[in-house]
């Protein structure tokens, strides 16, 4: 019975107190950024660690447990916030931890009835940089093995779940979101751009040959969509 009391009160408390929850800008070459509708998740704080500039907190409703990571914050233990349950991730591995989740959510902020808790996340995309004009991308043969950008996507149905090897130019890069690597890489066989994340390091106009798992239709919130994206892919560089 307290603990439904508390839950009431932090509910009343965070539905009279202003807080901003602006939603971070998208790059132009994303799809425009739907409306989003809050799913929050209130509960009490059973365990939080801290990795890199993450905090990764686990929080009890009651009736369920849901992991979530955001930015950097200090939660004390038993103490009611609140997250956005918008984004979540399946088997996601943190490496810092050396722990893998079942289901984790990314949130924006962890909110709570003290305004001046609630920070902001950092654009996943923000690091992002946009592509050199001067980098050349004709004459990028396709690997013996592999695929070209083009093939990944028209052929993304049968392609969905396995392993795929694409040489190309990194167009786009940026590190160390969401515990990955982002690249953006670019071949001869057309304009489109394919998604990649890794574990390794890159640098805009490296040819690379990357080699992960395709997915499809990938929707990682905050407007953020993916035809097709490959995940944990190992690089080499020519």
């Amino acid at each position: 019975m307290k603990n439904v009391l508390l839950m009431c009160l932090f509910v009343i408390g965070f539905l009279v107190t202003p807080m901003s929850m602006a939603m971070p800008p998208v790059p132009k070459d994303h799809p425009a950024m739907p409306e989003q509708k809050q799913n929050l998740v209130y509960g009490k704080v059973v365990t939080s660690m801290d990795a890199n500039n993450y905090t990764y907190v686990q929080i009890d409703t009651g009736s369920k447990k849901y992991w979530a990571a955001g930015p950097k914050t200090k939660l004390a233990k038993g103490s009611m916030i609140a997250i956005n349950a918008n984004m979540p991730f399946k088997n996601f591995e943190s490496k810092a931890l050396n722990k893998k989740f079942e289901t984790i959510y990314f949130v924006g902020n962890f909110i709570s009835d003290k305004p001046e808790k609630n920070k902001k996340m950092t654009d996943p995309h923000a690091g992002i940089k946009m592509p050199d004009s001067q980098i050349k991308l004709k004459g990028i043969k396709k690997l013996k093995d592999g695929k070209t950008v083009e093939q990944v996507f028209s052929e993304k149905q049968n392609l969905s779940g396995k392993a795929v090897r694409v040489r190309g130019k990194v167009v786009k890069y940026t590190a160390k979101v969401m515990g990955r690597n982002w690249l953006h890489i670019q071949d001869s066989s057309g304009s489109r751009k394919l998604v990649v994340t890794s574990d390794q390091e890159a640098k805009i106009g490296d040819l690379v040959v990357i080699n992960g798992t395709v997915a499809i239709n990938q929707d990682l919130g905050h407007g953020y969509t993916y035809e097709v994206i490959v995940e944990r892919a190992a690089l080499s560089k020519e």
